[in-house]
């Protein structure tokens, strides 16, 4: 691949970025976009270097590179006074750590004893969708699965799950660098209308009274605490929706493909089931669900060699980073006995490391353990090839058709 001519938002690449990543790490691994102020980074070294400086490397999301129709891609400005307010994964360090010090334990004590509640969602799910021999395990599981549950933690109801999961895609589809111009209107209104429900669902619980039982009751009562204002926790509720599920439903999608292109994979987790977790983990390296996330460069400085000036961003490759064979030998195969499996990017790195990884380990072992215990063999379908959301954030499955052997 010719870095000169290379066009990153060409489908080609987006649907298959891993020639791309290897072109970076050997040849480039901190890449300036021509024309823009963005930098991809992608080695091992420079990325979790990078994650190991947040006094240079802000985790404020203040800019995301666009695709342009004909011509260079631009960095859309997404703060340009400066005084954007940032919650949790996108917060620096004493406000980053206020607002996972509430987040953190309320979930933690809640995922606790949830095994029972995901598996029946799952069965649930895999009754209702499978048609005959097929099933869109796309659609049908891994969007579901997450964001039902998320719902289940939050305590928000259980109809709004479909148009809360369309909101929470449109979310991120407005960062992922790909978006027609007759479709940004509609994304927008989805932001809005996103923004909009966490408002009335943190001023309702604030009219609850009692101990809280839910997150949304935790973020209420860190409000009532003065911990954090209304505002903060409305933030910090679209973000648990907007990315709570993107992570999860990747992983779910991702590792069942996976399995359905590699029948000695589905033999072998069959006859050790006590496998799935290293799997899974092998799954999230190889494609890890966000494919990376963004930090704000405060200050003129250098990464790897290369000099980054004051006001540049980055975007921390996790998904190039993954397969960086300085970090795992052989990167591009399933190693179920690799000496640092759990130590992969997919779930970021550092202060940030995901809040909500133990939850997503726990819902993909339920899907993947049910999709291997309710068959003999699974395939793709020729005639209905799966396809990935064109975006430069996320790496996850539009759809997933799958042919099923039942038991």
């Amino acid at each position: 691949m010719d870095l000169d001519t290379l066009d990153l938002f060409d489908a080609t690449v987006l649907d298959d970025p891993t020639p791309l990543y290897r072109t970076l790490r050997d040849t480039a691994p901190v890449y300036r976009v021509p024309g823009t102020d963005f930098f991809l980074v992608s080695s091992w070294k420079a990325v979790t270097e990078a994650t190991r400086r947040p006094a240079e490397f802000s985790s404020h999301l203040t800019g995301v590179l666009v695709a342009r129709a004909g011509a260079a891609p631009v960095t859309f400005d997404l703060d340009a006074t400066g005084q954007g307010l940032h919650v949790l994964a996108t917060a620096d360090a004493e406000v980053h750590s206020v607002h996972r010090g509430i987040v953190g334990p309320a979930l933690a004590k809640r995922v606790r004893g949830l095994g029972p509640v995901v598996t029946a969602l799952a069965e649930r799910f895999w009754s209702g969708e499978l048609d005959g021999d097929r099933i869109d395990w796309a659609t049908g599981m891994a969007d579901r699965l997450p964001l039902a549950l998320l719902a289940e933690l939050l305590g928000l109801p259980g109809e709004d799950v479909s148009r809360l999961l369309t909101l929470a895609y449109d979310s991120t589809e407005m960062l992922g660098g790909v978006v027609a111009e007759d479709r940004m209107p509609a994304l927008i209104a989805s932001a809005t209308e996103l923004a909009h429900y966490a408002y009335l669902a943190v001023t309702g619980a604030k009219r609850r009274i009692g101990s809280p039982r839910t997150l949304l009751d935790a973020l209420v009562a860190a409000v009532r605490a003065g911990t954090i204002d209304e505002p903060q926790a409305v933030l910090i509720l679209v973000q648990l929706i907007g990315a709570g599920g993107e992570s999860t439903a990747g992983l779910i999608a991702s590792a069942a493909r996976l399995l359905a292109t590699g029948p000695a994979l589905q033999s072998r987790l069959r006859e050790r089931p006590d496998l799935i977790p290293a799997f899974l983990d092998e799954a999230l390296r190889l494609e890890s669900p966000f494919r990376g996330h963004h930090r704000h460069v405060l200050a003129d400085t250098r990464l790897d060699g290369v000099d980054l000036p004051a006001g540049s961003h980055l975007l921390l490759l996790w998904g190039a980073a993954n397969r960086d064979p300085v970090a795992y030998p052989d990167p591009d195969v399933v190693a179920f006995d690799r000496p640092r499996g759990r130590a992969h990017a997919a779930f970021g790195a550092g202060a940030h490391f995901c809040i909500g990884s133990a939850l997503a380990r726990l819902e993909a072992t339920a899907a993947i353990t049910l999709l291997l215990e309710r068959t003999e063999s699974f395939t793709l379908i020729d005639a209905e090839p799966p396809r990935w959301v064109p975006s430069l954030f996320v790496r996850r499955h539009v759809t997933l058709p799958l042919r099923i052997i039942c038991r």
